[in-house]
């Protein structure tokens, strides 16, 4: 694990032993600041579908680079990295102002969407964050039950008293806050009642074997009943063919994501494709 370290050029990257990171990462932290200042990076969506109404009722945000000589870059790549160098509160907002700007473009086209954003460590220390999403929100014309900020079990438990600070300010706008990755991390139940949670994401890896594993199976219903008495909604995440999303649907789950509804598409092909969708209940591109 690399560290960040203020120096007079700002943050610099150095190795566990204090020695300096190697020079490929730093020439990648250099053009990632470059990045912050141009328009490499760019927002991709994929689509989250109501099971019960077949309609689509949000998109979750997946940031991209569009490197110069890399090519596209998927943010396994180059978050830890700018977590590590204390760039995450810049692109975090980036990310997010990016978002409730193609939000707004979506739903002034007459579709009632909410658009997902997830939040890093440091983004959910930063005591100023409830401030700053305020004015985005105000800026760009969203509402603030519009928003879904996703937060993985880790990150709720770092620093545990400041995180639920920063999530109280959030949730006193009418911002909706997400457990993402939900059953990997932490999964102390303490948390999900003393957190002021509205939502579980369900990690892929209980869907990859969904129809063929009955402990993953028993998994998911038990989760899915959990979210219910706790008030929550509940979303499966990694839904790859169309026996899992049946089976979702038979057991009463809210919210399904995944490459068989639809994969992460540039802001662009978002009204195209929600305006191609077949509208009928239950209908998904793809389906059989």
């Amino acid at each position: 694990m690399y560290a960040a370290k203020r120096g007079k050029q700002g943050y610099e990257v150095w190795a566990p032993d204090g020695t300096p990171a190697s020079r490929d990462r730093l020439e990648t932290l250099e053009q990632l600041r470059s990045a912050l200042d141009g328009e490499e990076l760019d927002n991709h969506y994929q689509p989250k579908l109501d099971l019960r109404t077949g309609r689509i009722v949000g998109l979750e945000a997946l940031v991209r680079w569009n490197h110069p000589t890399r090519g596209l870059l998927y943010p396994d790549v180059f978050l830890p990295l700018a977590e590590q160098a204390g760039l995450m509160r810049r692109l975090a907002l980036r990310v997010l102002e990016r978002s409730l700007r193609d939000l707004q473009t979506w739903r002034a086209h007459g579709h009632d969407l909410s658009v997902a954003v997830n939040l890093s460590v440091s983004n959910l220390q930063d005591v100023a964050l409830p401030e700053q999403v305020a004015m985005l929100l105000d800026a760009c014309g969203v509402p603030a039950e519009a928003l879904v900020l996703e937060i993985t079990e880790d990150v709720l438990m770092a620093d545990a008293p400041r995180s639920q600070q920063v999530m109280a300010g959030l949730r006193t706008l009418g911002v909706r806050l997400s457990v993402d990755d939900y059953g990997t991390g932490y999964s102390s139940l303490s948390y999900l009642r003393a957190l002021p949670v509205d939502e579980l994401k369900l990690d892929r890896s209980f869907v990859t074997h969904l129809t063929s594993d009955p402990r993953a199976a028993a998994i998911v219903r038990s989760t899915l009943q959990l979210s219910r008495d706790l008030g929550m909604s509940m979303v499966v995440e990694g839904v790859e063919d169309a026996d899992s999303l049946a089976a979702l649907r038979e057991w009463g789950c809210d919210v399904a994501q995944g490459y068989h509804i639809s994969r992460p598409m540039p802001a662009e092909r978002v009204l195209g494709w929600l305006d191609a969708r077949p509208m009928r209940a239950g209908v998904v591109a793809g389906e059989r």
